[in-house]
């Protein structure tokens, strides 16, 4: 299974590698080009040695388990990373300034040798500059997109902290795999890895630290945090940490976008002339500084980017400012707000507050931001000229591009880029416009944004624990009968043996007497509880089918279970078939075409491993995973745009439902139709039973031998304001909802 890799070392904390050993002349292959005639510098010389002849050299010695090589190599390439970035920042300001184009040309001068005169300098300035510092030729530095890739991804880390753990050195290598772990969440052996750390004797708390940390994210986070306890005072210093270090960072990373020219791959028709090769790269360059933007808003490990990072810090520092009496200060930052959104009526409203409360004092944005729009705004002027007239394409980072800015025929795109974008990560207010769900003391625990994606929602208390009781109740009766829910290896894996049940075969048995009939009619309801659910949540107005309604456990096979590779179920999407090296879900059969909408209600959580997990379309990046446990319902759209499986169950027996949904009701499930007038045809019997009884004995009539399933009494407005999120109990919504008597 490609998410997870086996390694050669007999260490209690297995390596975490994106390669398997038998991947690794593959790895040399990228690394071994570098090397040359000079694989290192000596420390001594005074010259920075290439980060990536020292990387091959301290892979190299990690497989020949060299720890002490190993990591003295791999410490010493991750500096050198290091220096060398800050070099190339540091030559690009101070040639910036030394060999700048703000000067006027001479009248009489062609402004042709007079622009090239500037490049001329610029480059030699460079060249000067980055030699000097680094104490070689620049050209011995450049790595290949494999190689800066692993040094993005924090790769090296990976390897040193097992070349630590292998000395000995528990702190170093804890904060090493740490580092690694922060920016890979989703690293599945890592993961294990932290596990084992944290229970391992003479590991301290404070080892686990970030040591490629962003002083921006460490700062907001903190901000956050106090915003959100109230504590102003604290969270407008930290706000305003975060913003300065973010601003910092984002013209570091833009220096760095001034680099060769990435096309390296795309092989042109015909050579570019002069001017097109110069626009090419020039807007190349304009496309990177524009992205930083979102590669600064982008906490490590993360998907997806906070939307609005540098405008969203004003919002909040206006508020907080206010809060601490501080009116000075809120208009300033309400006024810097409105250069990203100048129409924006609820500041411009604050703003003519604030004026009149100060009097003569002017209310101004800063002046940094003010030229960081401008500029931002220029580059993006020509960035569109290049979209329009030369080809090019070109992914928006920002929100706040005003409309006129865009060429007409791509402000359509632009508008449902943005609307793909808001509806992909969905705030707190934007799920309050939700209609209420279809039965009350229902929580959502986690939504779409908590998920990492799109249509995606966990919520607790659909069932409550005698209800799974009673289910499971109903699944280890039938699993000891002959009657179809025949116990059998999961077609997924040999570790496993799986069950199977449906509503109409599980009615059938209770005609039978094989099973209890109020067991079986639990089922059909629950079911049709969660349907109703997803529907609300989903697609109000609009009515959900079911398509396929499956009571299935996975048993974990008795023996060693603790080194299992495999996945109980294996990624895939539920309308399509996956094809993770084209990054595409083909929606053709034989994948069930017409599923919209699934959803899995789970039973218990006595079991080992067995979470659900979310993945992007690659099938290996774990973008979200959810833990069953009794009455939790997850439901997903059924696209491509979920692909999910399941871990291994190591131990025990995982019960669930699972449902699948159709918008169409041609696909409607039949058996769940037979099912449902099974149902009906006893409960007619069941009640002239009760009649001819009442009849004879003259009793009062009793109720059937189980509630009716609960039926919403229509949607109440809400009395309640929005309500705040909470980490242990969910999103707990207080609209008025049907009561729910289950």
């Amino acid at each position: 299974m490609a998410l997870r890799s086996r390694h050669p070392s007999s260490s209690p904390v297995a390596p975490s590698l994106r390669f398997p050993v038998p991947l690794l002349s593959s790895v040399l292959l990228f690394l071994l080009p570098a090397l040359g005639s000079c694989l290192f510098f000596s420390p001594s010389s005074g010259h920075l040695a290439p980060y990536d002849a020292l990387y091959a050299d301290g892979v190299r010695a990690y497989f020949a388990q060299d720890w002490p090589r190993a990591a003295e190599l791999l410490q010493r390439c991750l500096h050198s990373y290091s220096r060398l970035q800050g070099v190339r920042r540091e030559c690009q300001g101070a040639c910036q300034s030394q060999a700048g184009f703000a000067a006027g040309r001479p009248p009489s001068r062609p402004w042709e040798t007079g622009f090239f005169d500037r490049v001329l300098q610029r480059a030699e300035c460079l060249d000067e500059c980055l030699g000097r510092r680094l104490g070689g030729q620049p050209s011995l530095h450049r790595a290949s997109a494999q190689i800066r890739q692993d040094f993005e991804e924090r790769e090296p880390y990976n390897y040193l902290q097992i070349a630590f753990f292998k000395l000995k050195k528990l702190d170093e290598a804890v904060s090493s795999a740490h580092t690694f772990f922060v920016a890979n969440p989703q690293h599945l052996q890592m993961r294990e890895d932290m596990e084992k750390y944290r229970r391992m004797a003479g590991v301290k708390a404070e080892s686990f630290r970030d040591l490629e940390a962003m002083p921006h994210w460490v700062a907001y986070e903190a901000g956050i945090q106090h915003y959100k306890t109230d504590d102003y005072q604290q969270a407008v210093t930290k706000l305003e940490e975060s913003l300065k270090e973010g601003l910092l960072a984002l013209e570091d990373c833009r220096a760095l976008c001034e680099g060769p020219q990435e096309d390296e791959e795309k092989e042109e028709e015909t050579q570019l002339g002069l001017y097109e090769a110069i626009a090419a790269h020039y807007i190349q360059v304009l496309k990177c500084r524009q992205k930083c933007v979102l590669d600064i808003a982008t906490k490590p490990g993360r998907v997806s980017s906070t939307e609005d990072f540098i405008p969203s810090h004003f919002d909040l520092l206006q508020f907080a400012y206010e809060r601490t009496g501080n009116r000075a200060l809120a208009a300033e930052c309400a006024a810097t707000y409105l250069q990203f959104y100048p129409s924006d009526g609820a500041l411009l409203d604050k703003v003519k507050q604030y004026q009149a409360e100060l009097g003569d004092v002017p209310v101004a944005a800063r002046e940094n931001i003010r030229h960081y729009v401008e500029r931002s705004l220029m580059e993006k002027k020509l960035i569109y000229y290049a979209v329009e007239h030369l080809g090019e394409t070109f992914n928006d980072p920002d929100s706040w591009t005003p409309e006129e800015l865009i060429p007409e025929n791509m402000k359509e795109k632009h508008k449902e880029d943005q609307e793909k974008q808001r509806l992909k990560a969905p705030d707190m207010g934007q799920q309050e416009l939700r209609e209420p769900l279809a039965f009350e003391g229902i929580t959502i625990t986690m939504d779409s944004q908590q998920l990492n994606g799109s249509q995606r929602v966990v919520l607790d208390r659909v069932l409550t624990e005698s209800e799974c009781k009673d289910i499971l109740r109903l699944a280890k009766a039938a699993g000891g009968t002959e009657g179809g829910y025949r116990g059998r290896r999961s077609p997924h894996t040999p570790h496993e043996k799986f069950e199977g049940l449906t509503v109409l075969k599980a009615l059938q048995l209770a005609e039978d007497s094989t099973v209890n009939w109020r067991d079986a009619k639990l089922l059909l309801q629950a079911s049709e509880k969660s349907r109703k659910i997803v529907e609300s949540y989903f697609t109000p107005g609009k009515d959900l089918y079911f398509s396929f309604t499956h009571l299935v456990c996975r048993t974990a096979a008795e023996g060693e279970q603790e080194s299992r590779m495999d996945l109980s179920h294996p990624v895939h999407a539920d309308n399509c078939l996956l094809d993770p090296e084209g990054s595409t879900c083909w929606r053709e059969p034989p994948a069930y075409i017409y599923r919209d909408y699934s959803a899995i209600l789970y039973l218990n959580d006595d079991f080992q491993g067995g979470n659900l997990f979310f993945t992007e379309m690659d099938a290996v990046t774990v973008t979200a995973e959810v833990r069953p446990k009794c009455g939790r319902l997850v439901a997903f759209s059924s696209g491509g745009e979920n692909p999910h499986g399941v871990w291994a169950v190591t131990r025990g027996r995982r019960c669930a439902i699972a449902l699948w949904y159709t918008l169409f009701p041609e696909h409607a499930e039949q058996e769940r139709a037979r099912a449902e007038e099974l149902m009906r045809q006893k409960e007619a019997e069941q009640e002239q039973s009760h009649s001819e009884e009442e009849e004879h004995a003259g009793a009062e009539p009793s109720g059937g031998d189980s509630p009716e399933p609960p039926t919403p009494k229509g949607r109440a407005r809400s009395t309640s304001q929005r309500t705040r999120s909470n980490s242990d109990s969910g999103i707990q919504s207080t609209r008025l909802r049907a009561k729910d008597e289950f």
